[in-house]
């Protein structure tokens, strides 16, 4: 592990118990994450983004869910073999993370104050007088109005976009090492939207934290990560630095993705771009490529066989057979 490295995720494995088959949620992920650095992940729903993230966080309901192989190291200590006094340290003091739907993550029967208060109480060990003034402060770098008396508010008194500030304060309000922001800005409007990420985006430079942000937009993260993974059926299919994957995309599912962000240089008239097909069935997936029925590119070992990674150097892989299939003489199906 690297000096510089925070979390490191090796060969990690979640399956699902279901009546129709084993649901391989997550199927041989890796990545690392760097102090103070912003990794995307990136993908269509049900790619494996979230269950990725919740399992870094040991919240895989078990069962169904399982992690079945692999190990997540939080500065060296793994994760997977932490007990409950030390997991309970772990979420909300040194992972934190901001869910899809804040009305559904927030207790609609306490104030947001009892909900703050009890975090740094927890996790800070302050007294109820000092923790209420920190979560004041907190909900005022987040952008709420006279955070002093919206404080004692029930979260049916906020709207969408304040819920989701709430949770942002929540949050970061422990100071973390990391936070998981999964789809943040779901449901709510471009105008939110725009505001959310650069909350996050500054307070994750003021603080030193470092980000993942999960997403299905590429469009979102061009102007907010360091790094992007490109998950595709569970797996990561390509990886690289932000400005390397949009200028110098390699994996077809990964410039499909970039071709169906909108864009103001396009014809009014211009139908907009989407991948045709549909994400594969995670139940007892073959050993071979998963997106080659959906891929232009598709050739014979494609449907046969998992491509390796190819590594073009500086951080920047992919597994595709386009650049692998061609030195072995395989030919198009």
């Amino acid at each position: 592990m690297a000096n510089d490295t925070i979390l490191e995720v090796r060969n990690l494995k979640t399956y699902f118990s279901t009546d129709d088959g084993i649901v391989k949620a997550v199927d041989d992920v890796s990545f690392a994450l760097a102090k103070g650095e912003t990794l995307g992940i990136v993908g269509e729903s049900g790619c494996g983004k979230s269950v990725s993230s919740l399992s870094v966080m040991r919240l895989i309901p078990s069962p169904p869910g399982r992690i079945m192989a692999g190990d997540i190291l939080l500065d060296g200590a793994s994760v997977l073999a932490m007990d409950k006094r030390e997991l309970r340290e772990l979420r909300g003091g040194r992972i934190s993370m901001i869910f899809q739907d804040p009305m559904t993550c927030l207790n609609p029967f306490l104030r947001v104050s009892t909900q703050l208060i009890e975090t740094l109480q927890l996790h800070q060990r302050l007294g109820r007088r000092e923790a209420k003034d920190k979560a004041i402060e907190m909900l005022r770098m987040v952008g709420i109005p006279r955070p002093e008396r919206r404080i004692d508010d029930y979260p049916h008194q906020f709207s969408g976009g304040m819920r989701q500030r709430v949770m942002i304060a929540m949050a970061l309000s422990c100071n973390p090492e990391i936070l998981i922001a999964d789809e943040p800005t779901t449901a709510l409007d471009v105008t939110i939207q725009a505001q959310i990420l650069e909350i996050i985006k500054d307070l994750s430079r003021k603080l030193g934290t470092a980000v993942i942000l999960i997403t299905h937009d590429l469009g979102v993260v061009s102007g907010m990560c360091d790094r992007i993974n490109v998950m595709y059926a569970g797996r990561v299919v390509e990886r690289g630095a932000t400005d390397v994957i949009f200028g110098d995309p390699k994996h077809p599912y990964t410039r499909g993705l970039i071709h169906s962000v909108p864009r103001l240089d396009r014809g009014t008239g211009e139908r907009l771009f989407s991948i045709p097909g549909t994400p594969p069935s995670l139940i007892d997936m073959p050993e071979c490529c998963p997106f080659h029925p959906r891929c232009e590119h598709a050739m014979e070992i494609c449907r046969k066989q998992y491509p390796p990674e190819t590594d073009f150097g500086a951080g920047h892989g992919a597994h595709c057979w386009l650049y692998g299939a061609s030195a072995q003489g395989v030919s198009r199906g």
